[in-house]
């Protein structure tokens, strides 16, 4: 499963970078999710990523161009972005499961520095 984690990292990163959504969706999707079988995934996840799976490879390509771009050229940019959020939604998910449902984020860093008094302005 660790790999699986990686895999979906990376496309989170490729996600956040810069670029036009559409471009970073097919860039993630290829480079690091087309490979991963559904039935590989935690059982939770399957469906999800199988949909997500049938929606890049949906469409018939034309002259040379792969089912991946085919169907995300056909996507809006708000069906693009929504299937980048479940994307980044699966990885938190599976993240959870890798750690055995016991990641838990600070809400706040007890050993962050503070700011002197002097420093913050006063009214």
């Amino acid at each position: 499963m660790k790999d699986h984690v990686d895999r979906f990292q990376a496309a989170v990163k490729v996600l956040a970078s810069h670029g036009h959504i559409k471009q970073r969706l097919i860039q993630a999707y290829e480079d690091n999710l087309d490979e991963i079988n559904e039935e590989e995934l935690p059982i939770a996840l399957k469906q999800d990523f199988a949909d997500i799976k049938y929606l890049m490879h949906r469409v018939t390509p034309l002259n040379g161009e792969g089912s991946i771009c085919a169907s995300v050229r056909k996507m809006s940019v708000t069906e693009a972005s929504d299937l980048a959020v479940a994307l980044v939604s699966l990885y938190a998910e599976l993240t959870r499961q890798a750690d055995g449902g016991q990641t838990h984020l600070p809400l706040h860093d007890d050993n962050a520095r503070r700011v002197p008094p002097f420093l913050v302005k006063s009214l």
